[in-house]
C-alpha cells in the first residue's frame, strides 16, 4: 500500500501546514457525492486516528482512513498550474471512469 506525493505537491502542503502554523499533515480520503458516485476529500489533519495508515514522502505525512485506503492506494498525489487554475490533481490508478465536470471519479 502506498500514497506518494510529487515534488510540486510536497511543496505546497510543506508551505501550507507552515502557514497554518498546526497540524500533523495532509489527510487525503473519499466520500459518496457527484455523478461517478465517489470524491475526493483534502484536509488538513491536526490528530491521527487509531485506524489511519500513515505515509511519508518528501517530508510531508499523509493519513489516510481504514475505509478509504482501498480507493487511494498507489495514488500520487500532484500540485498543478494550468493557465490562471492550480490546484491539487489526484492520480489514481484504481479509477474506471470520471464525471465530465472531474469532480467525482468510480472505481
Amino acid at each position: 500500500m502506498s500514497i506518494s506525493l510529487t515534488e510540486s505537491a510536497a511543496q505546497r502542503v510543506s508551505s501550507f501546514l507552515s502557514n497554518r502554523g498546526k497540524g500533523v499533515g495532509l489527510r487525503l480520503g473519499v466520500r459518496t457525492s457527484g455523478c461517478s458516485g465517489m470524491a475526493y476529500l483534502l484536509e488538513f489533519a491536526d490528530v491521527i486516528n487509531e485506524d489511519d495508515t500513515v505515509f511519508k514522502d518528501k517530508g510531508v505525512k499523509v493519513i489516510v482512513d481504514g475505509k478509504s485506503m482501498v480507493y487511494l492506494d498507489g495514488t500520487e498525489l500532484d500540485f498543478v498550474k494550468e493557465g490562471l487554475n492550480e490546484g491539487f490533481k489526484f492520480n489514481n490508478p484504481n479509477v474506471s471512469s470520471e464525471c465530465g465536470c472531474g469532480e467525482s471519479f468510480k472505481v
